[in-house]
């Protein structure tokens, strides 16, 4: 499956619908370093992409990223919401 990698100067998030999440059983394990809008997590790089790769590998199941770069200072991203489960 593809997923969207979007990043700015300093940090980088995929996006993942929150229900694929709670589907591999992580959705309690993403941190509040991500951020969410309506049913989208946006899973921070350096921990909860982590998370989210090793569960699809265990399933078997590849990931590929289409990319997004912001090069102005800030996402838009950093301005949603921090993750809750």
């Amino acid at each position: 499956m593809k997923y969207s990698f979007y990043s700015d100067p300093g940090h980088g998030w995929v996006k993942v619908n929150r229900v694929e999440l709670d589907k591999l059983g992580i959705l309690h394990k993403i941190t509040s370093y991500s951020y969410q809008r309506n049913d989208s997590v946006y899973l921070e790089e350096d921990c909860d992409l982590a998370t989210f790769l090793n569960a699809k590998k265990e399933l078997n199941q590849m990931v590929e990223f289409k990319e997004f770069v912001c090069r102005s200072k800030q996402s838009k991203i950093r301005s949603y919401r921090s993750f809750v489960a």
